[in-house]
């Protein structure tokens, strides 16, 4: 075949085959053309009767391509009509969650056509939602119980019009996410920025209502917040979390990065309020739940895990003692299983596992004029059974505490407590031990709260049990302990800083302490303790006063009554008002003897 041939031959080919894409090209916008309003009605009529009349959708153009079966719809908007969800709910048939969607684009890559026209099976690749707008509105409804009714399926309501319907993949891209708790009598929003979502594989046929690897017919739904900051509504806190990961096939949650920071050094916030208020520094490195019951946390707005992994963190709480405590506060409310009890969300968590979490707590004295401070470094241990079900309290009405620490970053301490979930009446026991420990250690807390400086002293052992309520606790004490000597101070109202009561801690030292236990001799002391708490008293302010109650007794201060702090907190501001008015007295002698 020559060249001139060859050269008119793929002429040939080459106009038919441009003849052709021509013919498609033009039979693709005939047949667009043609189903365009054929799908718009369609889309529109499927939205409205498959949603019991509840769901309109409108959107202002749609854009189809047979060829690649491709759909777009433009100017996106879902709504849900009020009067018909009103009309559903008093016929107990209203669905919990109600959605708000506005979006640019809704695109639908790869659909095959021909497939659903002539075999009745959908298949398409992928659905994608670009920067939408959810809006999603819980409401608390009723179900309506009719033995005699038989409830179709997802599958039966669509099985008239296709065999099965798939979709591989459906993306939610840098969504701006809004969760609506309705139904109270003030309605409680919360706002999720930058949240993409990828649905895995859902599938609707005959048997995928049955497979139970599926969720909601999906082989999984994932999702993750990066990102996330705001303020609190009172302005003294700033919130941060670096990512918020899940997933349903992997029935996890993890959150990455999680800050609260206060806007405003120690003292500078506590004095933005007139009553004590408890300052909170935290930092969660990771909080991860594991056996997450997806279903019973999307229909009932329960949260239910196998376990929560909390660690590494930082928890640090400040407290200043120069405002007085509110006058209706009582911190009894706040013990952490009556806390729990009032929760309006349902919780059951089998285990909360804490990994390397660092306390400090911190509290200012107007007295020495100085912040103490106490710390439990590298906490570690789990939780059991934490929740307020009523059915799982039936079975079991204890949560129970394992933990170990490192007090003041050196002595190794253990304690179990044990809270009882139903008792109105908060009760709980308590027990633990230390092993050896430079009491020496405790000075920055001693000094400061206590107005004693600790010389010497070593803990070869302590133990302690305890039970207690709302009101009160009361238990036993062991401590074994060598050398003890302190050094008695006096406040620091006048600014002179705290010097040393010497005669006094002669006194101490030399009549009133114990330097040992066994002292020579002796069979080694013990002690009974009982505390009462105050009001403004947290539950683990009446957990470490009770065991202070018995240190004092067997180091033989027992017979010194303990202060009451609201009292003795009065007294001290008295003598710092007094000590107020001879400084501005001095100032005011001093300008005049200077003119």
């Amino acid at each position: 075949m020559t060249n001139q041939h060859r050269t008119k031959l793929w002429v040939w080919i080459g106009s038919i085959f441009g003849l052709l894409i021509l013919v498609l090209a033009f039979g693709a916008m005939f047949l667009s053309a043609r189903w365009k309003p054929i799908l718009t009605e369609k889309i529109k009529e499927s939205i409205y009767n498959g949603s019991n009349h509840l769901y309109t959708i409108d959107f202002k153009s749609i854009n189809l391509n047979v060829i690649t079966g491709s759909l777009a719809l433009r100017e996106v908007t879902l709504k849900a009509n009020p009067s018909v969800f009103d009309s559903l709910q008093k016929q107990r048939l209203a669905p919990a969650h109600v959605f708000e969607v506005k979006l640019k684009k809704l695109q639908i890559t790869r659909a095959s056509i021909l497939t659903a026209y002539f075999k009745k099976q959908l298949d398409i690749n992928a659905i994608v939602l670009d920067r939408p707008s959810i809006d999603v509105t819980f409401n608390k409804v009723l179900k309506v119980v009719d033995t005699n009714k038989v409830e179709k399926s997802l599958y039966e309501l669509i099985s008239k019009t296709f065999k099965s319907a798939r979709v591989h993949a459906v993306k939610v891209i840098d969504a701006d996410f809004s969760y609506i708790k309705g139904g109270a009598p003030k309605k409680t929003r919360n706002e999720i920025k930058h949240l993409d979502i990828n649905v895995k594989d859902f599938l609707l046929d005959s048997l995928s209502g049955k497979d139970t690897s599926r969720f909601y017919y999906t082989k999984d739904i994932s999702f993750e917040i990066a990102g996330y900051k705001s303020n609190t509504k009172d302005k003294m806190y700033s919130m941060k979390v670096d990512t918020i990961r899940g997933s349903t096939a992997a029935k996890k949650i993890s959150i990455k990065g999680f800050k609260l920071i206060p806007l405003y050094p120690e003292l500078a916030f506590a004095r933005k309020f007139k009553v004590q208020k408890d300052r909170y520094d935290l930092t969660f490195n990771a909080i991860e739940f594991a056996g997450v019951d997806f279903t019973s946390l999307n229909t009932d707005e329960k949260i239910y895990s196998k376990s929560v992994t909390i660690g590494p963190a930082k928890v640090a709480v400040f407290m200043s003692r120069e405002s007085p405590p509110a006058a209706d506060l009582d911190k009894g409310r706040n013990y952490p299983h009556m806390a729990l009890k009032r929760l309006n969300i349902p919780i059951a968590i089998d285990t909360i596992k804490l990994k390397n979490v660092d306390v400090k707590y911190s509290e200012y004295s107007p007295a020495s004029k100085k912040t103490g401070t106490i710390l439990f470094n590298s906490l570690n241990g789990n939780i059991l059974n934490v929740t307020n079900d009523s059915l799982r309290l039936t079975k079991n009405n204890h949560a129970k505490a394992n933990l170990n620490t490192l007090l003041m970053g050196v002595g190794k301490m253990n304690v179990k407590i044990d809270f009882n979930l139903t008792d109105a009446n908060g009760g709980f026991s308590y027990g633990g031990n230390l092993g050896t420990f430079n009491l020496v250690k405790l000075n920055p807390l001693a000094v400061a709260l206590g107005l004693v400086q600790i010389e010497s002293g070593n803990i070869q052992k302590l133990d302690f049990k305890a039970t207690g309520n709302k009101s009160t606790a009361s238990g036993s004490m062991n401590m074994i302990y060598t050398d003890l000597k302190v050094k008695l101070l006096s406040d620091n109202i006048d600014g002179e800083g705290t010097k040393e009561k010497g005669f006094l801690s002669f006194l101490a030292n030399n009549i009133l302490i114990k330097d040992s236990n066994p002292t020579k001799g002796d069979a080694p002391r013990t002690a009974t303790m009982t505390n009462t708490r105050i009001k403004s008293a947290s539950f683990f302010n009446l957990m470490w006063k009770t065991v202070f109650v018995g240190i004092k007794d067997i180091v033989g201060v027992g017979i010194v009554p303990e202060k009451n702090p609201v009292k003795q907190q009065k007294v001290i501001a008295k003598k710092i008002r007094k000590q107020k008015r001879a400084d501005r007295k001095a100032a005011r002698k001093a300008r005049r003897e200077k003119n």
